[in-house]
């Protein structure tokens, strides 16, 4: 009985310190006061950044296949080009809005990264996804990022990309 009570004494230690972590790691991230109200610290903790965006498509898609992508990421540049979003599972796109937020790795910072504001307009079908819209975008610094999108104003996915000029 001994050892039961034991167990669940450490069990509980355990989670208690891990909850504690990850409050702790969402207040490192400093959010940007114009940064839209449904972003959220949490957001950032739940990257997975081993889930790497890959190719795909004939177009060669770089992104999560089936979910989202981007074309010119291929080729990317800190001086600011253009991109074109892709997201499949956008049911009504009259109206939908994407916002897209940068998160680099290794300085734990938050960007805007669509050189036009956090949001832009979604567009119809294209290239096979159910939504799309180019953008102008701008990376600050190279590194490995996290491009959080939002669809509609909730988190849809996560692309993780290497920007290294």
């Amino acid at each position: 009985m001994k050892e039961i009570r034991f167990v669940f004494i450490l069990f509980s230690m355990l989670f208690v310190v891990s909850a504690c972590t990850s409050d702790e790691e969402a207040q490192k991230v400093s959010l940007p006061e114009d940064i839209p109200e449904f972003v959220s610290k949490d957001d950032f903790t739940a990257i997975d950044w081993e889930n790497k965006a890959g190719e795909f498509g004939d177009n060669k898609i770089i992104g999560n296949e089936n979910k989202s992508g981007v074309l010119g990421v291929e080729s990317p540049s800190l001086n600011g080009q253009k991109w074109m979003w892709h997201l499949w599972g956008i049911e009504n796109t009259e109206n939908a809005e994407l916002t897209v937020v940068g998160f680099h790795k290794d300085t734990e910072t938050v960007h805007q990264i669509l050189v036009d504001g956090w949001t832009t307009m979604l567009g119809g079908q294209n290239n096979g996804a159910d939504a799309h819209t180019p953008s102008s975008v701008k990376i600050p610094e190279s590194g490995e990022w996290a491009m959080l999108l939002y669809a509609n104003g909730k988190l849809f996915d996560t692309l993780i990309y290497q920007i290294n000029e």
